[in-house]
């Protein structure tokens, strides 16, 4: 499953590249798993890497952007706050633990 989804985050593979990657390891699995890791096992770690960081990131941005808002904020702010924590949870870049946390330290 990590070679699959490493698959479809690389952005610097085009559709027709993903697609026999894809073939290739389920029709082969292990063989093809071992052929990706061989080809392209070094950038898996580079990829998840900056996912990582770019998520750490987005969440740190939110949070500086959410405590500066808190002067007076009335109850849409808490609501478009509420709707930009559950988009960073959707898109995997808030845990569901660190969601919460900082759900409700909004609504607190």
């Amino acid at each position: 499953f990590k070679v699959i989804t490493d698959l479809f985050r690389d952005h610097s593979l085009n559709g027709w590249a993903k697609a026999g990657w894809l073939v290739l390891v389920i029709l082969l699995p292990y063989l093809g798993v071992l052929i990706y890791l061989i080809v392209r096992g070094r950038s898996m770690h580079e990829r998840d890497e900056k996912l990582a960081k770019d998520s750490e990131a987005a969440f740190r941005n939110y949070v500086r952007e959410a405590a500066a808002g808190q002067g007076g904020s009335g109850g849409s702010d808490h609501v478009n706050d509420l709707a930009k924590l559950a988009e960073l949870k959707d898109k995997g870049a808030l845990s569901p633990e660190e969601y919460e946390r900082a759900k409700a330290k909004l609504l607190a």
